[in-house]
């Protein structure tokens, strides 16, 4: 791309100007409608010329959508071409991103970049609120709407009560501690209090169409339980010390098995029969093992 700018910008000032326009740069258009996106450049290159569109979407993933004159196969069936000029019979929501009109001939090339934005009412947006969380902890509320275009802002409410984005900047929201994140998509408590008890609920807008919003939930604070803590421990102290004295008790009784008593065993010493010039000498017998007890 580098190359290709060094080289336009040298041929524009060897040949004089060079220049690829758009009438409309930045296209906005309801999804399932048909829209232009125009292109047109300042010479005159007849035969040679050499026009092409292509496609950058949100995530940075670039195709073709005309390549040497016509439609790639994904756009056969709803683009089409005149004069330079790209024509949607109808957008949808994954059409959204950049598109760049690049033309080249004699040597030359220039582009222009058109942005299509397909409008998208939000959807019911998804809501995470936790019901249950211990005061002074952390909580996080989060809002998303994947299918809004452009992109969703949200608001928060409590009990009906739009919360605004700086709650410092109103009198009434200053001793709140809350503060909103992702374009108002999460709203978080470094530390509740019990005054954050209530109601919470998202909505979900833009300029496609109504808001949305999600169900409400309450969300309550409630303080450290230090009285059923050490309930629990005195119930864990007491059953160790009923399971001591049962222990005990059954071993006094005699109820538990006893350790078997280890008896002596006798060592036996075997001598073997003597062996004289190579020979056994089976004629006599004779007592050689001693049995030690």
């Amino acid at each position: 791309m580098l190359f290709r700018w060094l080289v336009s910008v040298s041929l524009f000032a060897a040949t004089g100007a060079f220049t690829v326009s758009s009438s409309n740069k930045d296209v906005q258009v309801k999804e399932n409608e048909g829209v232009d996106l125009t292109c047109s450049h300042s010479a005159d290159f007849g035969q040679n010329a050499r026009l092409e569109w292509k496609f950058k979407d949100t995530k940075g993933s670039q195709s073709y959508v005309v390549f040497n004159g016509k439609p790639t196969v994904p756009y056969q069936s709803r683009v089409s071409m005149y004069s330079g000029n790209l024509r949607f019979s109808k957008v949808t929501r994954k059409d959204n991103g950049m598109y760049t009109c690049e033309v080249s001939g004699n040597g030359q090339f220039s582009e222009v970049d058109v942005k299509l934005t397909v409008l998208v009412p939000p959807s019911v947006p998804l809501c995470r609120i936790p019901t249950s969380v211990t005061t002074g902890k952390k909580a996080v509320l989060s809002c998303h709407d994947a299918d809004g275009s452009p992109s969703p802002q949200y608001r928060w409410y409590k009990g009906g009560v739009l919360l605004p984005p700086d709650p410092s900047k109103i009198a009434a929201f200053r001793n709140a501690t809350y503060k909103m994140t992702d374009g108002g998509g999460k709203l978080e408590f470094p530390a509740v209090g019990r005054m954050d008890t209530g109601e919470y609920y998202c909505e979900a807008y833009n300029s496609a169409g109504p808001a949305q919003r999600c169900k409400a939930v309450k969300m309550e604070v409630r303080d450290v339980n230090t009285g059923g803590i050490v309930a629990g421990v005195i119930v864990a102290l007491l059953l160790l010390l009923l399971l001591g004295v049962g222990i005990w008790y059954a071993n006094k009784k005699g109820y538990l098995p006893k350790k078997s008593e280890s008896k002596p065993k006798s060592n036996v010493v075997y001598q073997p029969p003597s062996v004289y010039g190579g020979e056994e000498d089976d004629g006599d017998f004779k007592q050689k093992s001693s049995f030690v007890v």
